[in-house]
């Protein structure tokens, strides 16, 4: 009896010894359809990680080929189809003598630019002919001596160097590939053929001795690659690989994981509907394969009721996402009385619904992102059914792009073209997710990369709002320090009794005037000292016009100080008929010995009135009438930019803030929000009297995850 290849079938020999012709190429025509149809969709990985790639060593950003690929993959099913085509069309072409040269990519002519993307088939023709030369020769000879049984002139090969390379040109001809798309795509249709066509070949060489056309081959010996092909082969299968093998967990981290499943199984039984399901009649556990073609049911489905579950009290969503699944169950065929989920499954549910609320809670996401947020519950669902890495990695793909979604959606009232920006692509991402994921995680990687590319244009916005905030802090503070030496300087100056009109120019234009003199030139300035001098000769002026005994002496007094006096008044915005009117009042009032002169009273200090808007969150009255912990605001004082907190506003939103600059001048931190606004400036006293009223955190995560799965922790160690 004679041994078969696998899956062919025994074939009659006729009486030549051989099988039958037209069977044998049916048989090999069925073995290539089987094995090379697949090829296609083994493209896009290695594309998009090479792209990811380059991207992250510093090259062009490739926005625009990961979008073509994202392009390219949604429509995958019919480019397999439109290959699987292809490789059949090769044997029919055989057999009818529709082509007989060496070659088989299509002779036309083309355009100048698509004359690149033949001349790259080509050379992936020669370097698959190069490679698999002695299968290739083997296989030719047994396929004439195939022709010549059935009287035809000996053909090319079917599933020859020139008919692959062929087949890819017309599956793709009119796939609208960017041109630095081209080499990835075919780099890794290369890559993709030389995994199966070793095999391949090996069959069909096997098949055709079997049926009486040559002694059987011992398998293709390609030609050893170069060190520079292993070396890229290695680097491409690297990046295949990263997403694919297991991910190495922190033992720290998968040890919180292990504690936070013990929490949340002792919450789960102080549910009482909880606790009651899972005691029923014996029931079967879905399969996992059953759950997730639930969940492929439902993904595509609309998100209301878990958008409305957000917006509601805890613990809402992971009952909708249970009571959602139990009805996908029941359209499936698989009904509730007698199958259940199984504990692991119960506990991706509850994660992943008290994960989506613990964002709601611990960030501030407007109601224009609860649909955003509800159309991604059941992909979340899935991923976490089949790896609860996204629970624990901090670098898992799906984590990521939550992560890039929050940062982007956090604050976001879309009031600027900017923000709208970001708000539609998040929306467009979370769309795309619900369409394209199936099991593959590449789906997150790719819409995390794009997301990051619009991301990164926006941290720079923020960067610049931040130094705008900190700059305007500063200037804040330098002016009211200003003004506060300024009343200093006016309550000494009128510890003696002066004329009304002198001191109304003391107290109004000449502290103005101080006032911008240390702004502009600080104190100890030559300006400065010239302010000071001008005040104490007025007071001077004004001694000698009470005693009214030395009229020469205070005229020349008053002369010396008109320029003065004009620039003086000039700097705090009065014209020069306003100023020459209020020199003239001066001058009238000190030339009468016998006017009223009182102390006059300090006037009251300038209010901040561009700082009103942070009226409920200074605390007035300095620090000795604060509240606070000596310790606490001892550590408030190691603070350091870029240290994340979580606050509370007045109206109770938390809110993430970070610590954006410390003054030089007083020690205040400017607290900025994700979109560098400004939400805070306080002091460590002030900050510590905040932590100790339960409105400030300190330590919050940097990635939004993280700080929501510690908030759901905290949430079952407080339950339980």
């Amino acid at each position: 009896m004679s041994d078969y290849p696998p899956g062919m079938t025994k074939i009659a020999l006729g009486a030549s010894g051989r099988s039958d012709p037209a069977r044998v190429l049916e048989e090999i025509k069925r073995i290539s359809v089987e094995l090379l149809g697949a090829v296609p969709n083994g493209l896009y990985s290695p594309v998009e990680f090479t792209l990811q790639d380059s991207s992250a060593r510093g090259g062009a950003t490739r926005h625009v080929e990961l979008q073509a690929l994202v392009k390219l993959r949604q429509q995958s099913s019919g480019f397999v189809m439109r290959y699987r085509q292809q490789i059949a069309q090769g044997f029919d072409d055989f057999r009818s003598l529709r082509i007989r040269n060496r070659g088989d990519l299509p002779l036309s002519l083309v355009a100048e630019n698509q004359l690149a993307y033949h001349l790259a088939g080509q050379q992936l023709a020669d370097a698959i002919e190069t490679r698999f030369a002695p299968a290739l020769e083997t296989m030719g000879a047994r396929l004439d001596k195939l022709a010549d049984d059935l009287q035809m002139q000996p053909g090319s090969n079917p599933i020859g160097a020139g008919r692959l390379a062929g087949a890819f040109i017309e599956t793709f001809r009119d796939a609208q590939m960017p041109h630095d798309l081209q080499p990835l795509m075919f780099r890794a249709y290369e890559q993709e053929l030389s995994r199966v066509l070793g095999d391949l070949y090996s069959r069909i060489n096997n098949l055709l001795a079997t049926a009486g056309y040559g002694r059987p081959a011992q398998g293709p010996r390609p030609l050893p690659p170069t060190n520079v092909e292993v070396a890229r082969r290695d680097q491409e299968h690297e990046l295949v690989q990263q997403i694919r093998r297991p991910r190495v967990v922190d033992p720290a981290i998968a040890a919180q994981f292990a504690q936070l499943r013990a929490e949340l199984h002792a919450w789960r039984q102080q549910m009482p509907e909880q606790a009651s399901a899972r005691d029923l009649l014996p029931r079967r556990e879905l399969r996992n394969e059953e759950v997730a073609s639930v969940v492929s049911l439902l993904q595509p489905e609309s998100p209301d009721v878990f958008v409305r579950a957000l917006g509601g009290d805890p613990g809402q969503l992971a009952s909708a996402i249970r009571g959602h699944l139990v009805e996908g169950a029941r359209r499936l065929g698989h009904n509730p009385e007698y199958t259940r989920m199984s504990a692991d499954q119960d506990d991706a549910v509850d994660l992943v619904g008290m994960l989506f609320e613990s964002l709601f809670q611990s960030y501030a996401l407007l109601d224009h992102a609860r649909r955003l947020y509800g159309r991604l519950v059941m992909p979340y669902v899935k991923v976490a059914m089949s790896d609860q890495g996204v629970f624990v990695q901090r670098e898992h793909p799906a984590r990521r792009l939550l992560d890039a979604i929050t940062e982007a959606c956090e604050g976001n009232a879309a009031a600027t073209p900017q923000d709208r920006e970001l708000i539609e692509r998040c929306a467009a991402i979370s769309q795309r997710i619900v369409a394209d994921y199936q099991e593959d995680l590449a789906v997150f990687a790719t819409a995390h990369a794009e997301l990051e590319t619009l991301l990164e244009q926006h941290r720079r916005r923020v960067e610049l709002q931040e130094a705008r905030a900190a700059k305007a802090t500063f200037g804040r503070e330098r002016l009211n320090e200003a003004r506060a030496q300024a009343d200093n300087t006016v309550h000494y100056l009128f510890n003696e009794p002066v004329t009304g009109p002198v001191g109304e120019f003391l107290a109004q234009p000449w502290r103005h005037h101080l006032v911008q003199t240390l702004l502009r030139d600080g104190p100890g300035s030559p300006a400065y000292t010239e302010t000071l001098a001008l005040g104490d000769s007025l007071l001077e002026a004004d001694r000698l016009a009470r005693t009214g005994r030395d009229g020469r002496r205070l005229a020349d007094r008053l002369l010396s100080l008109q320029d003065a006096i004009s620039h003086c008044l000039a700097s705090s915005g009065l014209d020069e008929d306003a100023a020459t009117q209020r020199l003239a009042g001066l001058i009238s009032a000190l030339a009468l010995p016998d006017a009223p002169r009182n102390l006059q009273a300090v006037p009251a200090p300038v209010t901040d009135e561009e700082g009103a808007d942070d009226a409920s969150l200074w605390l007035a009255g300095g620090t000795d009438t604060l509240d606070h912990d000596p310790e606490t605001a001892a550590r408030m004082r190691r603070l350091l930019p870029g240290e994340w907190l979580r606050l509370l506003d007045p109206a109770g939103q938390a809110v993430a803030v970070k610590v954006a600059w410390i003054s030089p001048m007083t020690g205040r931190f400017l607290l900025v929000n994700r979109r560098g606004l400004r939400v805070l400036v306080a002091s460590a006293a002030e900050l510590a009297s905040l932590a100790q009223a339960g409105r400030l955190q300190v330590g919050a995560e940097r990635a939004p995850t993280d700080e929501a799965m510690r908030h759901l922790r905290d949430r079952l160690v407080h339950a339980a």
